[in-house]
């Protein structure tokens, strides 16, 4: 039904070679709208954007040269398309009586959902068939392995784990052990609390292979917030399970081999039709309020699916709501699990539609936290640059942890050599790689090593320092600073502290109060509780920030806007909402640093237009982010070039410092940059 736009004879003469434009979506959406009125306006919806995105509703006043569905639907000056009814009769009887969905909340939000779901099944399908036709059937995406191979190769990977030695190991396999047993459980949404340290990433695998396996469900999506993660859980999963089974979709990853291998992955990545699958934040939530055909195409096998969230708190606070109402519907409509996964679990269950029931998987998760504290956080109040620096300076090995990319250099570049490192966004990431794979070895070795980081050393960095400096932050960001300290738990009780203190400088006065919240919260749970990381001092400092945060949970309106649609005739504004659902808002643009030769030969690539998605994604390891305002700045002075749309190659290397990375100075605003 979806092409029976394509009987026009206009259509047929421009698959013969005639350069004219014909609309052969809007056809169908008519037809299927006319006959199916119980589900037709779903349908339409789907049919009329599956080549130029879902539109946007608008209402019963629209004309038939608006862009909207309302408007599409009122076309009459389409080509003659009926020669169709010899070929196709559009099968009413076969459809359900009812949406066979549970509305959740006021329903709105869930048939928008459904909608969203069958597009994707349409689109997927689409291309898969074009994909068919085009290639003579001679492309195989097939991925030759099942839920229970992978599981038998994860629970004989765990028999080592069978004799623990020492208490952390213990309760290591306990937590395990826990996650297995609950595997059994029914579907649902749960959380898994696990303390740092507490092996959550082969714990929360072995929940999802074996849940999948009990309720045959088809595949495992990790949903993680930073790429400095995935990389490092991806490769523990692919170690246990095989490289050809576990997909990476982020930006940083490219599948250019064309090795049998390669290839599938890279097809995997349209439709995630693999048993794994590893992703961002980003990747997974804008998709599904994405209405682009290509974004769309993997929603429909998210469900049946495990999905984990690892680092639950991380979940974007302004879209709060709607990543929650996501969830919700994944799993009271389309059969998936959902786990939020979380050493700091955000308080977060009142904000579930109501009636929600959410399982802990760990059951005594507070006294397993005291069975893996390693840390002592201390409060040591305002600290001036001088001051810090002469503390940094008395240690041997110390990690310090600031605001802003700013204060970093600033720090760093008042301590004395050897041993001083620098980490920060102005570093491309090759050369970041680089200086931790240098700051583990001497740490290893036990050499003076000094490191100035942003908050980027938080996530996904595994080293373990006897002391860390943590400039005032969210709860969040205080204890997983904590987690860089006394690692591995056998440092002595005084080579095991954290410490928070604020700085003589403007960063907070300058940020908006919404970023500012998290701080001043912080504070006040430090003045009622002596242990800020426990479980209820925790919980205490999420209630708080999310009850004060009110309207700023879902701050463009998207759920209300959604809901709408069930009262105002289905009218869904799909188009609007892509267009303003952004987890990272700030406008950047890339600078290309020309670090090695392989950035240079990449770089030459692209100044010779050959730009596939490819070449993109493997410039991704040497590009610094840095605001348009810097950019403008940078580009005034020719020090650097465009090659592309937000896209630039830094031509004045001596900006770019081997310790600091790119040296960009600018005076007003601020950066919170990671």
């Amino acid at each position: 039904v979806h092409d029976i736009g394509k009987y026009s004879q206009e259509f047929q003469k421009r698959i013969r070679g005639h350069s004219i434009y014909v609309d052969h979506s809007t056809a169908g959406a008519i037809e299927i709208y006319k006959y199916v009125k119980a589900f037709g306006i779903i349908l339409a919806y789907c049919i009329a954007g599956h080549h130029a995105g879902l539109p946007d509703g608008g209402s019963a006043a629209d004309t038939g040269d608006e862009p909207t569905l309302y408007g599409k639907l009122k076309r009459r000056n389409l080509p003659n398309y009926g020669t169709y009814r010899k070929f196709l009769d559009i099968p009413k009887e076969k459809l359900p009586s009812k949406i066979p969905i549970q509305p959740v909340a006021g329903g709105g939000l869930s048939i928008s959902f459904l909608i969203r779901m069958l597009y994707s099944c349409l689109v997927d399908a689409d291309y898969l068939d074009t994909e068919r036709f085009m290639s003579g059937n001679t492309i195989d995406r097939s991925i030759d392995c099942s839920i229970d191979t992978l599981l038998d190769k994860l629970l004989e990977y765990i028999k080592r784990f069978d004799s623990p030695v020492g208490l952390v190991n213990e309760k290591r396999c306990e937590i395990l052990n826990r996650c297995l047993h609950a595997a059994e459980n029914p579907k649902g949404i749960y959380t898994l609390t696990v303390p740092t340290g507490g092996g959550k990433t082969i714990s929360s695998l072995s929940f999802a292979l074996k849940h999948a396996k009990k309720h045959g469900m088809k595949r495992i999506i990790y949903v993680i917030p930073y790429t400095s993660i995935i990389e490092q859980n991806a490769a523990v999963i692919k170690s246990i399970l095989g490289s050809e089974y576990v997909l990476e979709h982020h930006s940083n990853i490219a599948y250019d081999d064309e090795s049998e291998e390669m290839s599938k992955l890279r097809l995997a990545t349209e439709n995630w039709d693999i048993p794994i699958v590893v992703t961002t934040n980003v990747q997974f939530f804008e998709s599904f309020f994405s209405n682009r055909a290509s974004k769309c195409r993997k929603l429909h096998n998210t469900a049946n699916s495990v999905i984990l969230f690892d680092e639950a708190q991380m979940l974007p606070i302004y879209y709060l709501l709607p990543c929650i109402r996501t969830i919700s519907e994944l799993v009271t409509n389309y059969g998936s699990t959902c786990v939020l996964c979380s050493a700091t679990q955000p308080a977060i269950k009142d904000l579930f539609p109501k009636g929600t029931k959410i399982t802990e998987i760990i059951e005594n998760a507070p006294a397993l936290y005291k069975a893996f504290k390693r840390t002592n956080i201390k409060y040591i109040g305002k600290l001036s640059y001088e001051l810090l620096i002469d503390h940094l300076e008395k240690r041997n090995q110390v990690l310090c942890i600031v605001n802003t990319r700013k204060t970093a250099r600033n720090i760093s570049d008042g301590l004395s050599e050897p041993g001083n490192f620098h980490l920060s966004t102005l570093m491309c990431p090759v050369h970041r790689s680089q200086k931790i794979a240098e700051i583990k070895d001497r740490l290893k070795k036990e050499l003076p090593c000094r490191v100035i980081s942003t908050s980027l050393i938080e996530a996904g960095v595994d080293v373990d320092f006897p002391a860390v400096y943590r400039q005032m932050a969210g709860l969040e960001s205080q204890i997983q600073a904590a987690g860089r300290c006394n690692r591995e738990g056998r440092r002595s009780i005084e080579d095991r502290n954290v410490y928070i203190y604020d700085m003589d400088d403007d960063y907070n006065q300058k940020l908006p109060s919404a970023l500012r919240r998290p701080t001043e919260i912080a504070k006040g749970i430090a003045e009622r509780y002596t242990d800020v990381s426990s479980p209820e001092a925790i919980e205490a400092y999420f209630t708080q920030l999310f009850h004060t945060a009110g309207k700023s949970l879902d701050y463009k309106d998207i759920i209300s806007r959604l809901e709408e649609g069930a009262v105002n005739g289905g009218s869904f504004p799909f188009h609007q909402i892509a267009s303003e659902y952004k987890l990272i808002e700030d406008i950047t643009y890339g600078i290309i640093i020309p670090y090695d030769e392989k950035a240079k030969l990449f770089i030459e690539r692209l100044k010779n237009n050959e730009r596939t998605i490819s070449s993109v994604r493997n410039i991704q390891p040497y590009i610094v982010n840095v605001y348009k305002k810097e950019a403008e700045k940078l580009l005034g002075v020719g020090a650097i070039e465009m090659i592309d749309t937000e896209l630039f190659v830094l031509m004045d290397t001596s900006l770019y410092n081997e310790r600091t990375g790119l040296k960009v100075e600018i005076e007003d605003g601020i950066g919170i940059f990671c």
